[in-house]
């Protein structure tokens, strides 16, 4: 993945063909040109929970067309950073009672999950030339 600064404080990272934008902090009321880059963070989140939720209901053959992940955010300002993250997973009233369980169990599965729960060893250094 490259990273790349393209103007103002929107800067794209590049992946298998695809440019990804975030765009930094404004003044209130300023442009928004791009989610931030916690804002994809927590759409990974939300999405990845999400391929597990229908990877789930496909094998059950349970229709997933009245099923959203909602994801929420607790911000701490005095800590500039959010303190709590909750994935609600909209379920219609005729879901089967019997699989709510087994599908927040396979929920659990999700990858981005697994990094933030257990973080790989992060580093950042300067190359020169």
């Amino acid at each position: 993945m490259e990273i790349k600064f393209a103007g103002g404080k929107l800067i794209h990272a590049e992946t298998k063909g695809f440019t990804i934008a975030t765009d930094g902090p404004t003044v209130p009321g300023g442009p928004v040109t791009a989610p931030s880059p916690v804002d994809l963070l927590l759409a990974a989140l939300g999405n990845c929970t999400g391929y597990y939720v229908l990877h789930f209901c496909e094998t059950r053959e349970i229709p997933v067309d009245n099923i959203s992940l909602s994801v929420n955010a607790t911000r701490d300002e005095e800590a500039r950073r959010h303190s709590a993250i909750e994935i609600a997973v909209n379920l219609p009233e005729d879901f089967p009672e019997r699989y709510v369980e087994p599908l927040l169990k396979a929920c659990s599965q999700c990858t981005v999950k697994k990094y933030l729960l257990d973080p790989p060893a992060l580093s950042t250094v300067a190359k020169v030339g």
